[in-house]
């Protein structure tokens, strides 16, 4: 995720980083100018249409298209944000409930049983870190830690299923198992459950977000009216732009295609661009709160 001074705005506009869209649409930009360019000069030089009131009215059903097509791409880019903000809070929750279950078990687990502490002291992060390699698509490798003590904790880990679920199955078997030695009683069983439970309910809320991406016909049809629209810009006003027409019409196609752009980018928060939730760098974080709490 990028990190920026929000009240540095004018440095933005000459600045090109990475994810800037200018970038990923020059190429399409500059065949729209030429694209603008033949269309103005057929149609002053070749038909010679400044007499025709057909071409003249065009404008008229730009003007009646554009409000569509702003809905349209506002709709677009509201639901792409609130799946990445959505994807945000998901991931806050598992910062929180990664404390909260830390901060609980230190209480409740007695200063001796060191073995204990190791174990949870390693696996909680080891939760963040398998479901951010597991919604990146990664091979995901619990023995992430240094050092080897504790290897045998994640014994038996199949790379092959869902590792999130593995290991907070390893949590919940592990607190029984506190729970039949009498180390913790039942009604510490209860009250450690909810951050246990949560585990699960995010890695499930996080999938949802991965796996079911904006309907394939509203996306393209989306682009399809963009392409459309552009294409047909040049026709109405290059009586009234002349040439100028050209970087009207380039200026039009950037804003809206990179409003979609966007939009792509950002409805997936968990893919490997620059503007997606740092769900790395939390699993970091979890790792060393984690560690100092335990």
């Amino acid at each position: 995720m990028i990190s920026y001074n929000t009240k540095d705005w004018f440095t933005f506009i000459f600045k090109f980083h990475k994810a800037d869209t200018f970038r990923k649409l020059l190429p399409l930009i500059i065949g729209i100018c030429i694209y603008a360019g033949i269309i103005a000069w057929l149609e002053l030089y070749v038909w010679k249409l400044s007499d025709s009131s057909h071409v003249k009215n065009i404008p008229l059903m730009h003007g009646l298209l554009g409000f569509a097509i702003s809905m349209l791409l506002v709709f677009r880019t509201n639901t792409a944000y609130d799946r990445w903000w959505e994807g945000r809070k998901l991931w806050g929750s598992l910062v929180n409930n990664s404390r909260n279950l830390a901060m609980k078990l230190s209480v409740i687990l007695p200063a001796d049983e060191k073995e204990q502490r190791a174990f949870f002291r390693k696996i909680i992060p080891a939760f963040a870190y398998a479901l951010h390699n597991h919604l990146h698509k990664e091979q995901t490798r619990v023995e992430l830690f240094e050092g080897e003590d504790h290897k045998d904790f994640f014994h038996g880990i199949d790379h092959a299923k869902h590792i999130p679920n593995q290991v907070a199955m390893r949590m919940y078997q592990h607190v029984q198992q506190l729970h039949e030695a009498k180390k913790i009683s039942g009604e510490q069983l209860l009250f450690l459950n909810p951050e246990l439970q949560s585990f699960t309910d995010i890695c499930g809320a996080c999938e949802r977000i991965k796996n079911t991406p904006i309907p394939f016909s509203y996306s393209v049809f989306i682009k399809k009216f963009i392409f459309f629209y552009i294409m047909t810009l040049p026709f109405g006003y290059v009586f009234q732009l002349g040439f100028y027409v050209i970087p009207v019409v380039a200026f039009v196609f950037y804003v809206l295609a990179s409003l979609e752009l966007i939009a792509e980018e950002i409805e997936d928060p968990f893919g490997g661009d620059e503007n997606d939730v740092p769900t790395g760098l939390l699993a970091k974080n979890i790792h060393r709160h984690v560690a100092e709490i335990i």
